[in-house]
C-alpha cells in the first residue's frame, strides 16, 4: 500500500516508509490513569507524506531517517487530521 491510498477508514494497512521528522516526545495520561510517551512522526514514500503516531517503546526507538515497515496498521482521525497507528494488533519493524 502507498501513502496516497490511505483513507480515514483504512484498516489492515501494510506500508513501508521513511521517517522525515519527529515531534518532541510528550507524556500523556490515559483514561486509565497510566502515563504514556507519544511522538508524531512524519513519514513519506514516493506518493506523499503522512503522520504516524508512535507510542511508548516505539516513541523511544524510532529516529529521523529510519525506514519502517508497518503491518496491520489502521488510520484514525485526531483533531481533524488523519493519522496512521500501529495499534495493539499491528507490528512496526525498523528496517
Amino acid at each position: 500500500m502507498k501513502i496516497k491510498e490511505l483513507r480515514p477508514d483504512s484498516r489492515r494497512v501494510n506500508i513501508e516508509a521513511q521517517v522525515v521528522s519527529l515531534s518532541p516526545i510528550r507524556e500523556v495520561t490515559l483514561k486509565t490513569g497510566e502515563k504514556a510517551s507519544v511522538v508524531d512522526a512524519t513519514i513519506e514514500d514516493d506518493t506523499g507524506t503522512f503522520i504516524l503516531t508512535l507510542w511508548n517503546e516505539y516513541a523511544q526507538r524510532v529516529r529521523e531517517g529510519s525506514r519502517l515497515r508497518i503491518e496491520n496498521g489502521y488510520v484514525s482521525t485526531f483533531r481533524g487530521e488523519m493519522r496512521l497507528n500501529v495499534g495493539r494488533y499491528g507490528k512496526l519493524e525498523i528496517l
